[in-house]
C-alpha cells in the first residue's frame, strides 16, 4: 500500500520489524501505524468489553484502537499508541487484549451476549447474591480487567527529569504555533516550543498545501531552520504537554526516538496554546469495523508516510473535508466515492468480518452497496483545549462552529490560537499564531516586529451538524470501552442525565483515550435524549495529564537508591573507621554505637557512652537534624502562626524551643529555633519530620498567608553539626574556638557566629542530654575535619562519641521526647506542654488543640515508668493495666513508646501513655507484652528521672 512517489518517509533507509511475530519492513520516519497500513495490515487489537475487532483509525495520540506492547521481556511497555510510535529497526510489537490470537479471541463471545452487557450492567449485575462477590465476581473482573500486561520486573526504561524555563511555552507547532513562536523570539523572549510528534509542523506537514507558492512542507523547514539558529529559543519534538498548573507551571513528556524519556516541569510567563484540533467521527451502524478511518488521518497516511489505507475509499462526512479528502486520494490513483451528508447522503452500516469489505450508504434516495477496503469519515472538528481547563476553566459552546472552545476568561496567562481556537483553515491559522505572538510579547514588555503576511489556502469551514445516522445496528461513540449511542439513550432513561453521572455509569470517555474524540459526540446524544442543547448539556472534566504519562517517567531516578537514597553523614567515614554499626535514621545511616576493644555486646559500648556525657563529654554527629533558614520582615510572623510559643519577641542570638501543632491540633513536631538577625531566624526539626515542616511552611506561605514577605530554605545538608555535652564540653570547645570568648560569655539557649580555624562556624548552648552542652556547626565540607579533632580532643578529657543507642537513653533519663512520643496522635496536654500553647496570640492548631475530649484529663498522657517486680525488662509497644485487672483490650489503660536501660540509674526506664497518667504519679500499673508473652509490675514516675531542677544542664 505505499505509494512511490508520495511521502516524507526515508526510502533509502529500510527498518525491518515484527508484528506479532510475523516480519514487515517500514522506512525511517513511519510510525509502527504508517508501517503497518504500508503492510496492509488492518486488524491490529480488540476491543476491551466485546472484544470487537479493531484497526487504527488516526494518526496521532487521539487514536483509540491501536494499542499495542512494544519490547520484550522486561523491557516490554505497553498500552502504546501505534500511531505515536516511531519505527526503529528491530522493533517487537505484539497485539493486547486477545486470545489464544488477534485473529481468533475466544472472548469475543462476550459479543454475542451484548444485550446482558449494556450500560451499568456491572452496578446491576454484581450486587447479588452477595456471597459471590469474593468468590466469583471479584476474581474474574480483576484478571478479565486491563488491556496490556506489565512485565513482572522492575521497569527499566531510561528516564530521566529536567525543569525548563522559558517567557513563552507554544505548545504544538503547527502553523500557528510556529508563527507565534517566531514573533515572540524575534521580540527578543525566550521561547519553548513543544510539540508531540516526531516532527513539527502540524497539518503542513500531512495536507496537500502551499504557502507562498512553495509546498508547506518546505515552508515549515525554513522556519524550523530559523528557529533553530536562535539562542533565545528550545525546540522540543515528540514532547507532549501533559498539563498545566498554578503559577505557570506545565508538566512535559519528551520521549525521543531514541535515548531516555524525560519528564519535564517547564515554568513559563505565558502560554501560547497551539495544540490544534482533532477530528470527531459520526455514529453510524458498524463504524468501529477495522478499515473505518478517519479523514484527516486518511490524508496524513498518504502525504506525510505515502500511504494509501485502501484500494477503493468512501468518503462519508458532513464538512469540505470530504471533497478534499476525495481528491487528494484520486490524485494518488486512489479510487474514491464520496457520500456527502450536507446533501442528505448518508453511510448506513459497514459490512465484513475482521476488516471492511463493503458499505452500504444512501445517496439522491437510492441505497447502495459498494466494495470498499477503507472508509474516511470526517464529522468536524474539537478543538483541542484541554490546557485550559487544567485550572478550572470550562468550554463554550460555539453553535456555528458546532464545537467547544477555550473560556477566554479563565485562563489570562494563556492565549489560544488558530485550531483550537477555531480557526480551521491555514491563512487564518498563520494570522492567529502571528497576533497571540504579538500579543504576548507587548503583555512582556517587548516590541515584536512586524511580520510580512503568508499567502495560504483561506478556505471557510463548511460543516453541517450530524452526529449520529439512525438505523438497525449498534453505532459506537467510545471505541475502546465500547461505549454505543444506545448506551447513552439508556443512562439518560435510567435518570444518569448529568454528564458526570453519564460518564460514569457508561464508561464513556474513562479509556486510555480520554474520550479525545468521542466525548462531544456523547454529549449531543445526551442533549438530544434529554431535551437539552449541547451548551445546556455541558462536558465532562478534563484533567491531566493529556496523555498517558508511564510511571517510569514520572518518577525518574526513584528507584532502587533513587527511592530510598542513602543519606551519609560527614563523619561517616570516620564512623565506620571505628566499627560503628550503622542504622537507618529516615533517610539517613548513623552510628548505633562505636564498639572498643573487649565489648562483645552493644550494651557495653551503650553504657560506657552514656557515662561520657554523664562524667565527661561526649561527641554526636546531629547534622541529619532539619535545618530551615528563614528570612524576611515577616519572618517573626510566620514563625509565631506556626509555633505554639512566641518567637517575635525571642532576643537577637537566642534560641527558643518551641512546639509545632497540625490544623487538628496534634502535635507535627518539636525543636529549636535561633534568631540570628533581626529579620533572620534558623528552625531546626526533628530528623523524620524534616520534609514533613518545610511542606507545611510551603503550605502556609503559599495557602494561607501568600501576602507575608518571608523566605525560607532547607539548609540541611550545607551545615555539619555536632553536639559537644558534659561536663568537660565547654574545654573541648574551647579549644577548637579561635577565640575563646565566643563560649565562655555564652549563657544557657544562646547562640552565635563563631570561627574554627578561620573558617566561619555557628555555636549554640543547647542540650538533648541534660548535661551542660553546645552544638557546633560549620560548613559541610569541613565535617569530617572537625569531628575527627572533636572526638580526639573529647578522649583527652576522658570521653568519646557516642551514638543513637547512648543518645536515646540520654533522653530518656532526662524525659526528652522523639516522634516515638509525637507520633501523629498526641496533644500539647498529652505530652504536658499546654502551657507552651500561648493564650497571647493564634497559631495553627491551637482552636482546635482545645476541643473538650483533647484536653480531658482522662486522656492518655506522658508519664515515666520503672520495673519494680521480679521481671525488670520494659518493651516499647508493650500496654499497660490496672495491675488486678485482666490483659484484654477493654482493660487497656495505655502504652509504652521508649524504653532503655539506665547506666546513671541502674535500672530499666521508660516512656508512655497513661490514662489520668500525671494523677497516677506513685501508683503501680502492670506492663504486658503478648507478642513476647513478658509481663512486669512498674512504678508510674515523673517522665524527667535524671537532675529534674535542670542544674546542671544550666551550669
Amino acid at each position: 500500500m505505499r505509494l512511490d512517489a508520495m511521502g516524507q518517509v526515508d526510502r533509502s533507509a529500510p527498518l525491518s520489524f515484527t508484528f506479532d511475530g510475523r516480519r514487515y519492513t517500514g522506512f525511517a520516519g513511519d510510525t509502527l501505524a504508517s508501517a503497518l497500513l504500508a503492510n496492509d495490515v488492518l486488524l491490529v487489537g480488540r476491543s476491551f468489553k466485546y472484544h470487537r475487532p479493531r484497526g487504527i483509525m488516526t494518526a496521532g495520540s487521539e487514536e483509540p484502537n491501536a494499542l499495542v506492547t512494544v519490547g520484550i521481556g522486561d523491557k516490554a511497555m505497553p498500552n502504546l499508541r501505534a500511531t505515536t510510535v516511531p519505527l526503529v529497526d528491530g522493533l517487537v510489537a505484539v497485539s493486547q487484549n486477545r486470545w489464544p490470537s488477534l485473529a481468533f479471541d475466544i472472548l469475543s463471545l462476550n459479543n454475542l451476549v451484548a444485550p446482558f452487557l449494556g450500560a451499568g450492567f456491572y452496578y446491576k449485575t454484581f450486587m447479588w447474591p452477595k456471597a459471590f462477590w469474593e468468590r466469583l465476581y471479584e476474581p474474574f473482573i480483576r484478571k478479565a480487567a486491563g488491556l496490556g500486561a506489565l512485565p513482572d520486573a522492575p521497569d527499566q526504561t531510561p528516564s530521566e527529569k529536567a525543569y525548563g524555563f522559558c517567557d513563552v511555552l507554544v505548545v504544538g507547532a503547527g502553523p500557528a504555533g510556529l508563527m507565534a513562536a517566531t514573533v515572540a523570539a524575534s521580540a527578543g523572549l525566550d521561547v519553548i516550543v513543544a510539540d508531540e510528534d516526531t516532527a513539527m509542523g502540524g497539518r503542513l506537514i500531512r495536507e496537500k498545501e502551499q504557502i507562498d507558492g512553495q509546498p508547506a512542507s518546505q515552508w515549515v523547514a525554513q522556519v524550523l531552520a530559523d528557529l533553530a539558529q536562535m539562542p533565545n529559543v528550545r525546540l522540543m519534538p515528540r514532547t507532549a504537554i501533559t498539563g498545566a498548573y498554578d503559577q505557570g507551571t506545565f508538566g512535559a513528556l519528551e520521549q525521543p526516538v531514541s535515548g531516555p524519556q524525560c519528564f519535564w516541569r517547564i515554568a513559563a510567563q505565558r502560554c501560547i496554546l497551539a495544540a490544534g484540533a482533532i477530528e470527531r467521527p459520526i455514529a453510524f451502524a458498524g463504524n468501529d469495523r477495522p478499515g473505518v478511518m478517519m479523514a484527516s488521518a486518511v490524508r496524513a497516511y498518504l502525504h506525510r508516510w505515502g500511504v494509501a489505507t485502501g484500494k477503493k475509499v468512501v468518503v462519508f462526512g458532513n464538512t469540505g473535508d470530504v471533497e478534499r479528502t476525495a481528491q487528494d486520494l484520486r490524485d494518488a490513483g486512489v479510487e474514491a466515492i464520496v457520500v456527502d451528508a450536507r446533501k442528505g447522503e448518508q453511510v448506513e452500516a459497514t459490512h465484513g468480518r475482521l476488516s471492511l469489505s463493503h458499505v452500504s450508504y444512501t445517496a439522491q434516495g437510492k441505497s447502495h452497496k459498494v466494495p470498499a477496503d477503507c472508509l474516511a469519515v470526517t464529522g468536524g472538528w474539537n478543538p483541542t483545549i484541554h490546557l485550559t481547563c487544567h485550572k478550572g476553566g470550562r468550554p463554550v459552546w460555539d453553535g456555528t462552529l458546532n464545537c467547544f472552545l477555550a473560556d477566554p476568561e479563565a485562563n489570562p496567562d494563556m492565549v489560544v490560537c488558530g485550531a483550537a481556537a477555531g480557526v480551521f483553515d491555514t491563512a487564518g491559522c498563520l494570522q492567529s499564531g502571528q497576533k497571540a505572538g504579538r500579543n504576548v510579547a507587548k503583555a512582556l514588555g517587548k516590541m515584536p516586529t512586524d511580520a510580512s503576511r503568508q499567502q495560504a489556502d483561506a478556505q471557510a469551514y463548511d460543516i453541517t451538524p450530524m452526529w449520529e445516522v439512525p438505523a438497525k445496528g449498534r453505532a459506537w461513540l467510545d471505541f475502546q470501552n465500547d461505549v454505543t449511542t444506545k448506551d447513552i439513550r439508556q443512562a439518560a432513561r435510567e435518570n444518569m442525565t448529568s454528564v458526570e453521572h453519564m460518564k460514569r455509569y457508561t464508561t464513556q470517555g474513562m479509556a486510555t483515550d480520554q474520550g479525545k474524540n468521542s466525548n462531544v459526540g456523547a454529549l449531543a446524544i445526551l442533549a438530544d435524549a434529554t431535551g437539552r442543547g449541547i451548551a445546556q448539556t455541558g462536558t465532562t472534566t478534563f484533567r491531566p495529564p493529556f496523555v498517558p504519562v508511564p510511571i517510569s517517567a514520572l518518577g525518574a531516578g526513584g528507584a532502587d537508591k533513587g527511592l530510598a537514597p542513602e543519606r551519609f553523614l560527614t563523619s561517616h567515614a570516620a564512623s565506620l573507621e571505628r566499627k560503628a554499626p550503622m542504622i537507618e535514621a529516615g533517610l539517613w545511616y548513623r552510628p548505633s554505637y562505636f564498639p572498643q576493644k573487649g565489648e562483645d555486646h552493644w550494651r557495653q559500648s551503650c553504657d560506657r557512652e552514656v557515662g561520657y556525657v554523664r562524667d565527661a563529654v561526649g561527641v554526636c554527629d546531629v547534622s541529619t537534624l532539619g535545618k530551615i533558614d528563614i528570612q524576611g520582615p515577616d519572618a517573626a510572623q510566620l514563625l509565631d502562626f506556626v509555633y505554639t510559643n512566641t518567637f517575635s519577641s525571642l532576643k537577637i542570638g537566642r534560641v527558643c524551643y518551641g512546639l509545632m501543632l497540625r490544623e487538628d491540633g496534634h502535635v507535627m513536631d518539636d525543636g529549636t529555633c535561633a534568631r540570628l538577625g533581626e529579620t533572620h531566624y534558623l528552625m531546626t526539626t526533628t530528623t523524620a519530620a524534616a520534609g514533613l515542616v518545610m511542606r507545611h511552611l510551603e503550605f502556609v506561605t503559599q495557602v494561607l498567608k501568600p501576602d507575608w514577605d518571608v523566605r525560607f530554605a532547607s539548609v540541611t545538608e550545607h551545615w555539619a553539626q555536632f553536639a559537644v555535652a558534659g561536663p568537660k564540653a565547654q574545654d573541648v570547645i574551647n579549644a577548637v574556638l579561635d577565640s575563646t570568648a565566643d563560649a565562655d560569655g555564652l549563657g544557657f539557649m544562646g547562640c552565635c557566629a563563631a570561627r574554627i580555624a578561620g573558617v566561619p562556624a555557628r555555636i549554640f548552648r543547647i542540650s538533648f542530654s541534660g548535661e551542660k552542652g553546645y552544638e557546633v556547626a560549620v560548613p559541610a565540607r569541613y565535617g569530617d575535619s572537625l569531628f575527627r579533632t572533636l572526638v580526639s580532643l573529647a578522649e583527652v578529657e576522658g570521653g568519646g562519641p557516642y551514638g543513637m543507642e547512648a543518645l536515646n537513653v540520654l533522653r530518656i533519663e532526662k524525659g526528652f521526647i522523639t516522634h516515638a512520643e509525637i507520633h501523629g496522635r498526641t496533644t500539647a496536654f498529652d505530652i504536658g506542654m499546654q502551657a507552651l500553647v500561648s493564650k497571647k496570640k493564634d497559631c495553627i492548631g491551637k482552636v482546635m488543640s482545645q476541643r473538650e475530649g483533647l484536653m480531658d484529663p482522662a486522656r492518655e498522657r506522658l508519664v515515666g515508668l520503672k520495673p519494680i517486680g521480679a521481671v525488670q525488662q520494659l518493651v516499647a509497644g508493650a500496654h499497660l493495666f490496672d495491675p488486678n485487672d485482666a490483659a484484654i483490650s477493654a482493660n487497656d489503660k495505655g502504652y509504652l513508646t521508649s524504653v532503655c536501660f539506665s547506666p546513671t540509674l541502674g535500672h530499666s526506664i521508660g516512656q508512655g501513655f497513661l490514662q489520668n497518667g500525671p494523677e497516677r504519679i506513685g501508683r503501680q500499673v502492670k506492663m504486658v507484652d503478648h507478642l513476647r508473652g513478658i509481663e512486669a509490675l512498674c512504678e508510674v514516675c515523673d517522665p524527667v528521672f535524671y537532675d529534674p531542677d535542670g542544674g546542671r544542664l544550666r551550669d
